[in-house]
């Protein structure tokens, strides 16, 4: 599993930094189509890996018979997708059929933290480590906080190179802590951009995935690695 974490981490982020380089030689649109013919079938298999292999190593706890929890668990978990997937609104974009960009957002769920995904990733891991209590997904959950984290770095960094002053101004306004800008008082929460029909789809996709996760679960456990 470190080694399947290591290799997207390399891939995923790897191409990230290549962009600028890629969309010059072989335009945005294609560039973003080799970026997801290798980022989505190396997320895929993490994903299969992860559910065939939860439960491998100690059992550092088990707390499934607590009453409550598993509401908890999946309270958290759609809070977590709310997170991860603003990024993901301009499905024109992420789809290459309207050129992709680089966007400096501060609106919306940037108000609350500047890396949302990174956020999502976190109560995400936290959730599921402490439903399964194993170390397969404590070291599982480890690397792709620490993977997240790393790309918050990277992401500034790009963000920086790109827009220089502008990503400053920025930067300035938000936070990477959720709400800590907010709490400083260096942002203000506007309510109304949260009413996009964009969000209902995250919803959406929040109940179809509940709905789906024990015939994931079933699929997955008839792949033999």
């Amino acid at each position: 599993m470190v080694g399947l974490l290591l290799g997207f981490a390399i891939a995923h982020s790897g191409l990230a930094a290549l962009r600028p380089w890629g969309e010059k030689r072989i335009g945005p649109r294609l560039y973003r189509v080799l970026f997801a013919l290798v980022s989505i079938p190396f997320a895929t298999i993490l994903i299969i890996y992860f559910f065939n292999h939860r439960y491998d190593g100690l059992q550092l706890w088990q707390l499934q018979g607590t009453p409550g929890l598993r509401s908890v668990v999946w309270v958290l978990s759609a809070i977590s997708f709310l997170f991860l997937y603003p990024a993901t609104f301009n499905l024109l974009e992420i789809a290459a059929i309207q050129k992709p960009e680089v966007h400096l957002f501060e609106t919306g769920i940037i108000r609350i933290t500047r890396h949302p995904q990174m956020v999502g990733q976190v109560i995400w891991c936290i959730a599921h480590t402490l439903w399964v209590g194993t170390t397969f997904t404590l070291l599982t959950s480890l690397g792709l906080v620490l993977h997240h984290l790393f790309a918050v770095w990277h992401g500034d960094r790009r963000l920086l190179a790109r827009y220089g002053e502008a990503f400053e101004v920025a930067a300035s306004r938000t936070s990477i802590i959720p709400f800590r800008a907010i709490l400083q008082g260096r942002q203000t929460l506007k309510w109304q951009e949260f009413l996009r029909p964009a969000y209902l789809g995250v919803i959406g996709f929040i109940l179809l995935l509940w709905w789906a996760h024990p015939f994931l679960i079933q699929a997955t456990g008839k792949i033999s690695w």
